[in-house]
């Protein structure tokens, strides 16, 4: 008997971690079943899909960079978060051949955040550097848990558009990323309630890239400080907001997050997840 798969698909692909998250949770559980990855070049995509679709045993994938946009069109359903974000991570088989798309992005990005979310505050505010395919998924939770955003980028403009795209509110804000490099004395409300999170959503900070340029200035007190980037994962910009006494969350959070949802749609099950400090070890391996 064929055992069910799901696997990543993107271009490259020899970079992805999911299947080290994916197989070991297959391997907690003692589920039959694996997942695997696979190179997919952009005039593929199509093709891909109409292969797999026809294979019972395939029960999805998850989507990396650079088909989240452009697989969208080539699927039957949407769910109404993928819809709004304009963006699916995780497609899903269902049993009678037709395609789902999903965005796991925006929960497993709010994941960490949980316990402060669930608290009330007087006011809630996001600074998201960075306008590339994971800020779309994160300004979009991010406004539907009552922040208001400032999302910063090379080019205001281009992160004005994702705004107008992802967000119903007109009270957000797009600047110039240079913004945050330079010092300010700007005083900013210290008041307890408050809810300030700062997140590197650029690749600014991985592992061949020039460091993110921030100036911890522009952190409100208490702030929480986050960096999607996964390698390495103790980052500059982390490290200086550790340094400062901000409370930081790295990029394996967000990715473990993610690929929790998209295990319960592959698998049927939830994810062992007390078992994610050796989890982590293995990623770090």
């Amino acid at each position: 008997m064929n055992q069910p798969y799901a696997e990543v698909i993107g271009d490259p692909i020899e970079q992805s971690k999911s299947p080290v998250i994916h197989g070991f949770w297959l391997e907690k559980l003692g589920l039959a079943g694996r997942y695997d990855r696979h190179r997919v070049p952009a005039e593929r995509l199509a093709d891909y899909l109409a292969e797999r679709r026809a294979d019972p045993d395939w029960r999805g994938c998850n989507v990396t960079m650079p088909h989240k946009q452009a697989i969208v069109p080539l699927l039957d359903r949407l769910d109404p978060l993928a819809a709004k974000i304009g963006a699916v991570n995780t497609v899903v088989r269902e049993s009678d051949g037709t395609l789902s798309g999903y965005n796991t992005d925006a929960p497993g990005f709010l994941e960490p955040l949980q316990p402060l979310l669930e608290q009330a505050h007087l006011f809630r505010m996001a600074r998201v550097l960075g306008t590339g395919g994971a800020s779309r998924a994160i300004v979009a939770a991010l406004a539907e848990r009552g922040f208001v955003v400032v999302l910063a980028g090379r080019n205001p403009a281009k992160a004005q558009a994702m705004l107008d795209d992802v967000t119903t509110q007109d009270d957000h804000h797009a600047i110039d990323l240079a913004h945050f490099a330079e010092p300010t004395d700007f005083a900013f409300d210290d008041r307890e309630q408050c809810l300030d999170v700062i997140v590197n959503a650029s690749p600014l900070g991985m592992t061949g890239q020039p460091p993110l340029a921030f100036d911890f200035t522009h952190a409100p007190p208490r702030s929480v400080v986050y960096d999607i980037v996964t390698s390495p994962l103790e980052t500059p910009f982390l490290r200086e907001a550790r340094r400062a006494g901000f409370e930081t969350v790295d990029g394996l959070s967000m990715l473990i997050g993610q690929a929790d949802v998209a295990f319960a749609h592959f698998f049927g099950v939830k994810p062992p997840r007390a078992f994610d400090a050796e989890l982590r070890e293995r990623l770090l391996a």
